[in-house]
C-alpha cells in the first residue's frame, strides 16, 4: 500500500532513524529477565516460547530482540528500511533470527489468514489516518484466542503544545476529535551522542480518540483486557517543557486485548 502520507512518512522515518531517534537505538544489553520487564510489565502476556508474534511497525531492533530472547518465532514489518536494519543488528548481536519484512502496517496481505498468536503493534498507528484498516487486518491474521498489544498516542496530549504554557497552565484549543495533528513546530529534537540537539521534521500524526480504539476493537470482536496510560512525565519539571506535559496529559495509553474470533 503506498499513498501520500505513507510515501512521505517513511521518508521521515529514514531521515529519523538514521539520525538516532530513540526509537531506532536497538536494546542490546537486554537479558531474558529485561526483556520480559519491557514486554510484558502488567504481566497479561504469558508464555510466549514457541509462539508466533508480529511486531506490527515495529522496526527498529527492539521488540524483535526482546520476543527473541523469551523464544518465541518472531516476524518484524515496518515501513523504514532503516528501522528494519536495526533489527538485522540486534538479532546478529544476540544470535537470534526473524522474518524482516519491508511494509504498511494497514496491508498485511503477504501473511496468511490466523498466522500469529500475538500482534504487537508499537506506537506506530497515529502515523495512519485511520485505525479501521489496522484493526481489520490485526483481526484477519491473528488466530482465535491471540492477543494484541497496542500502544497510541494520548489524544489530549495531541490537543497541546508543550509550550502553550500560559501563567499556571496549558491552553486547551484543539478539538477533540479524531484527525491530522497541527503543531506550531512539527520538527522533532534528536539528542545526539555529544549532547548536541538536532532539529528532524517528523512525520505527519494522526489523533485517534479512545472511544475510536476502543470500540474499533469492540466491534471487531475483541475482549479489551487492560488499559493504561504510560510516559507520565515529571511534576517538579519546568512548567512548560515536555516532561512537565506530560505529568499533566501522559503522552502514551497501552492497551492489551484478546480475539475471540468470529
Amino acid at each position: 500500500m503506498s499513498d501520500d502520507v505513507s510515501d512521505f512518512n517513511k521518508a521521515r522515518w529514514e531521515d529519523l532513524a538514521q539520525a538516532g531517534v530513540e526509537w531506532s537505538q536497538p536494546w542490546i544489553d537486554l537479558d531474558m529477565a529485561s526483556a520480559r520487564e519491557q514486554l510484558d510489565p502488567y504481566e497479561i502476556m504469558g508464555n510466549v516460547t514457541g509462539k508466533s508474534v508480529l511486531c506490527l511497525a515495529g522496526g527498529g531492533g527492539q521488540q524483535s530482540v526482546a520476543f527473541g530472547l523469551l523464544g518465541a518465532d518472531v516476524t518484524v514489518i515496518d515501513i523504514a528500511e532503516t528501522q528494519l536494519e536495526r533489527d538485522q543488528q540486534a538479532l546478529a548481536h544476540h544470535g537470534l533470527t526473524a522474518r524482516i519484512e519491508q511494509g504498511d502496517m494497514r496491508d498485511l496481505s503477504r501473511f496468511a489468514d490466523d498466522s500469529f498468536d500475538l500482534v504487537w503493534n508499537a506506537w506506530a498507528i497515529n502515523f495512519v489516518p485511520d485505525t479501521g484498516p489496522v484493526f481489520n487486518e490485526v483481526r484477519r491474521v491473528l488466530r482465535p484466542g491471540g492477543l494484541y498489544r497496542l500502544v497510541w498516542g494520548n489524544p489530549f496530549s495531541g490537543m497541546i503544545d508543550e509550550t502553550d504554557w500560559v501563567q499556571d497552565g496549558y491552553l486547551l484549543k484543539r478539538v477533540y476529535a479524531d484527525g491530522e495533528v497541527i503543531m506550531d513546530d512539527m520538527d522533532w529534537e534528536i539528542e545526539a551522542e555529544d549532547g548536541s540537539i538536532k532539529k528532524i521534521p517528523g512525520p505527519r500524526e494522526f489523533i485517534h480518540t479512545v472511544s475510536t480504539v476502543v470500540n474499533g476493537l469492540i466491534g471487531r470482536g475483541f475482549e479489551i483486557l487492560g488499559l493504561w496510560e504510560e510516559e507520565k512525565g515529571d511534576p517538579l519539571a519546568e512548567p512548560g517543557s515536555w516532561e512537565y506535559l506530560k505529568a499533566l496529559a501522559p503522552h502514551n495509553i497501552s492497551l492489551w486485548s484478546r480475539y475471540r474470533g468470529e
